[in-house]
């Protein structure tokens, strides 16, 4: 029997509820950078596959469509040409590497606090309770580790893209150099 849709909404928050508690406010503004961080890396995705290769081949073909290609002008538009299109795949960039750099700091920023409040807890129950200590010890580093989690992945798909765009821009340059040579390029 199907759960009923408020009950399945329940259950399926659940998870998100209990970080939001333990790790506080700033555990919800990291979990809003990764998305964030990963909406744009899903969107950098789909760009390449989808309309990358075709902004190229289109580029190609109007580099072939040119009569002259040998002067210095021609090879200077032409590398105009070609920077522009590679600044369209170039254009998050920045943003990615931001939002890498800030989820880690996020995380010690929720340390930090986290830390306070277990400090400020146990000074006003004027007792050594060694149990709540590090149960909000505990508490105060989830922060950390989602900061760090999430940046590590960020880092993996920025540092991916940047490779893709050195490759991206020698294979254009490639291309754009033989289809004038060869027409079937």
């Amino acid at each position: 029997m199907p759960l009923p849709w408020p009950e399945f909404m329940a259950s399926a928050t659940a998870p998100l509820v209990w970080l939001g508690q333990a790790g506080g406010p700033v555990l919800v503004a990291i979990g809003a950078v990764a998305m964030l961080l990963f909406s744009l890396a899903l969107e950098r995705w789909c760009y390449f596959r989808f309309v990358w290769r075709r902004q190229r081949r289109a580029l190609v073909a109007r580099w072939v469509r040119r009569e002259e290609h040998a002067s210095w002008s021609a090879r200077t538009l032409r590398e105009v040409w070609t920077q522009e299109l590679l600044a369209r795949l170039r254009g998050p960039l920045p943003w990615l590497r931001l939002l890498v750099a800030l989820c880690p700091l996020l995380g010690l920023l929720g340390t930090v606090t986290g830390m306070i409040t277990v400090f400020e807890g146990l000074a006003a129950s004027e007792t050594s309770q060694a149990r709540a200590m590090a149960d909000g010890v505990a508490r105060a580093t989830l922060p950390t580790l989602a900061g760090m989690a999430v940046a590590v992945a960020g880092l993996l798909f920025t540092t991916r893209l940047e490779h893709i765009i050195r490759r991206e821009d020698q294979r254009l340059h490639d291309r754009m150099a033989r289809a004038v040579e060869e027409p079937d390029a």
